[in-house]
């Protein structure tokens, strides 16, 4: 993942770099480890600037967080993005997300946030859920759309599909059963990635046609 360099930056575009910075200095050691001046140091500022812009090294870390949230919510898109055809839509929206959730970074981030559940308290885990639960909001308007159902029932299938499609490769990823991606493609799924599993999650949901649920 890139993030621009160490030319001279002010106010927005300083803060962004920072969180950057940040984020491999939280990979590398942790919370309890990373250190504010080395974040200022590999930023080009000072430890002084960095606190003008997060009041304390928690904040940073929530900071840096919901910074990248909403990167990968970015090129996430949503399902009508993938494919005209909705199962094939919902199957390829499912693996890009995985794809994201398996990279390397990604898992040693969410590693990070469940060792500091215990200092943050319900902050910890709110943005660690954060981006399933946007995924899951994605999910349910798009089956709800594709197929004329309720909204309750389209968050109901949004949630069983999540559980089908992150179990169980996720949590053995995360638990390190086995190996994450090494790579991650900013701009589009890997040709390589095996959809087959997000494929037949979809049709296990057996979602009615629009057609037949707008006559039930």
């Amino acid at each position: 993942m890139m993030h621009a360099g160490r030319a001279a930056k002010r106010g927005g575009e300083l803060r962004q770099h920072i969180m950057w910075i940040a984020r491999e200095v939280f990979l590398e050691g942790g919370f309890e480890r990373a250190s504010m001046d080395v974040v200022a140091a590999r930023a080009g500022t000072t430890k002084k600037t960095v606190y003008a812009h997060f009041e304390s090294k928690e904040r940073l870390f929530v900071a840096t967080f919901e910074m990248l949230r909403g990167f990968f919510l970015e090129r996430l898109a949503t399902p009508d993005a993938y494919a005209d055809e909705p199962n094939e839509a919902l199957a390829r929206f499912c693996g890009r997300f995985m794809e994201m959730l398996l990279w390397d970074d990604a898992v040693r981030m969410a590693r990070v946030c469940a060792s500091e559940a215990a200092r943050f308290g319900g902050d910890a885990a709110e943005y660690c859920y954060a981006i399933f639960a946007d995924v899951e909001r994605k999910l349910a308007a798009y089956i709800v759309t594709a197929s004329g159902i309720a909204s309750a029932q389209g968050t109901e299938f949004a949630q069983r599909l999540m559980g089908r499609v992150l179990y169980p490769r996720y949590m053995q990823t995360l638990f390190g059963v086995i190996a994450p991606l090494a790579k991650f493609d900013e701009a589009q799924l890997a040709d390589d990635f095996d959809l087959e599993p997000m494929r037949r999650a979809v049709r296990e949901l057996n979602l009615p046609p629009r057609d037949r649920a707008a006559k039930s």
